[in-house]
């Protein structure tokens, strides 16, 4: 809900195809691939008439659901947004009201109304701006425009960053409905990517910055925390912190391979940790935990250079926040990777 950091109403998503609706509604995207014409911020939008919706059920959602993501993707479009955005346009009201103008709050936003979950706080303007599909919609896109750097972030952290969902994640999963129901409804082939969650915008990396002795940081700091014996903060158990936790920027930050080298692992460990792995030859190994899946942007056998980004920061595995987990091993031994880097003219944090 919009403001109030709680999840709205679910709605199991079906699988079915997405339909072949016969007359192609709205406007096609113009030059390029569709893919790049979804990630570009200047792309042409896709369009439905509301009153064209046919009667049809996409992705489990039914006539009077598809009617108001229609008004979703025609607000979008007035404010010449493009087909990714209007996708998260899509996706956020599936996951606050299943696509229905709802009536009533709950327990943790009472005051909640509409196909957003919009609070009563002057932010959404009036009750019946905020029961009105369009208006609604139009007031959720004003705001999400204001997230920098929105086309490098994953569509569900740039929902949760306009609406503060106490759940960054909590839209992820209704991303494939919402794709299927944009394209149903325009026609289009937007090129996006269901799958995934939705794919961060090709050609969107940041190259880190590369010291003279050929090294780089491999996130933003500050350090939060230390290498050393610790209270695991997940296990309760006393044992070794084989790295060193920076902030990284927050959820979605880039990740920088602090060396040249190999990709000698990708994926998840034991403990659920996104993992990847680089070997820089000598026997020095760097690592870097805690991506989700869609974070992770190279594999294994990939040759990477040092600044080269290779990850996006997350909060997987055995975590309570995003963050980077940085570690360097020696001959197969971890060690502090503060004073290995320092050696190196790189200061962590």
């Amino acid at each position: 809900m919009a403001g109030r950091g709680t999840s709205g109403a679910l709605v199991a998503v079906i699988a079915v195809p997405v339909l072949a609706l016969g007359t192609v509604f709205g406007v096609l995207l113009l030059g390029g691939s569709d893919a790049d014409a979804a990630c570009n911020p200047d792309a042409s939008s896709v369009s439905i008439d509301p009153s064209a919706v046919p009667d049809v059920v996409v992705a489990g959602y039914g006539h009077e659901q598809l009617v108001n993501a229609a008004h979703v993707i025609e607000a979008g479009k007035a404010l010449g947004l493009n087909a990714r955005d209007q996708t998260i346009g899509v996706m956020t009201a599936m996951g606050e009201s299943s696509l229905r103008v709802i009536d009533h709050g709950d327990a943790a936003g009472p005051d909640s109304r509409g196909l957003f979950q919009q609070r009563a706080n002057g932010a959404w303007g009036s009750y019946e701006d905020r029961m009105d599909p369009f208006i609604s919609a139009t007031n959720f896109f004003t705001a999400m425009t204001r997230i920098e750097g929105r086309e490098t972030l994953q569509p569900t952290i740039v929902a949760h960053r306009t609406q503060r969902n106490a759940d960054p994640f909590h839209y992820e999963k209704y991303w494939d409905a919402a794709v299927a129901v944009v394209e149903s409804l325009s026609g289009v082939d937007t090129g996006l990517n269901p799958g995934t969650g939705g794919q961060v915008c090709s050609g969107t990396t940041v190259p880190g910055q590369v010291s003279p002795t050929g090294w780089a940081v491999p996130a933003a700091g500050p350090i939060t925390s230390v290498y050393g014996m610790r209270m695991h903060p997940v296990d309760k158990v006393w044992r070794l912190h084989s790295g060193t936790d920076l902030s990284g920027g927050g959820c979605d930050g880039p990740i920088w391979a602090a060396q040249n080298g190999t990709v000698t692992f990708t994926g998840f460990d034991g403990q659920g940790n996104g993992t990847i792995k680089v070997d820089h030859g000598g026997g020095v190994q760097t690592s870097y935990l805690h991506m989700y899946a869609s974070g992770i942007l190279v594999r294994e056998g990939d040759q990477v250079t040092a600044g080269q980004q290779i990850g996006r920061v997350g909060s997987s595995g055995k975590s309570k926040g995003c963050h980077l987990h940085f570690g360097v091993s020696v001959s197969g031994s971890p060690t502090d990777p503060v004073p290995f880097m320092d050696a190196v003219g790189i200061t962590l944090g």
